[in-house]
């Protein structure tokens, strides 16, 4: 396990302050001081969610800079952990909904393009997309650090798909994405 989480009883934490531990963080960071979200390894951030409990994540999606932070952070390192060999002959375009967003209609969005072997993703939304992918930000956070099932959020529908189905249910197949630490 690693420290940080090892040292930060996470669980124990009420949202209040597990808020206030990420705020200080981010705060720290954009003050200079080199202790940031963006610089703790991806195993952290996967550690970090696991020992989050929902409560804590829906306090993320409800605060509105860490939730920009922490959709940032995960769409910037989705081209690091991008396995190119597993998307060969791929070619698509995914747009996500994020809900209760402050953009158009109420969501936040980005797009996703897997195409030539690199993936890139942005808020740029110039693209057409093959699907579109809605769903709320803790939920995306669980998923995209391998802390939740996949298939089981598209069967009860906590995930909404639009456009090609097939995509969307491949889409985490295509990335190395860090496996949670058991307890």
């Amino acid at each position: 396990m690693n420290a940080f989480a090892d040292k930060l009883v996470i669980g124990n934490l009420t949202p209040a302050q597990f808020i206030q531990v990420l705020e200080t963080l981010h705060m720290l960071g954009s003050a200079g001081a080199g202790i940031e979200l963006s610089s703790l390894s991806t195993d952290v951030l996967v550690d970090v969610v696991r020992r989050a409990s929902r409560d804590q994540l829906k306090a993320i999606a409800s605060h509105a800079e860490l939730r920009s932070v922490f959709l940032d952070e995960i769409f910037r390192r989705m081209s690091e952990h991008f396995s190119p060999a597993r998307a060969r002959h791929v070619d698509f375009v995914v747009s996500w909904r994020f809900s209760e967003g402050t953009g158009e209609d109420g969501y936040d969005r980005f797009q996703t393009v897997i195409e030539d072997g690199v993936c890139v993703s942005s808020t740029d939304l110039s693209r057409s997309p093959d699907t579109t992918i809605t769903l709320s930000v803790d939920d995306f956070i669980r998923m995209a650090t391998g802390n939740a099932a996949v298939a089981a959020m598209f069967v009860t529908g906590r995930v909404k798909v639009k456009g090609e189905y097939a995509p969307a249910v491949r889409f985490s197949s295509y990335f190395d994405i860090p496996k949670p630490s058991d307890a």
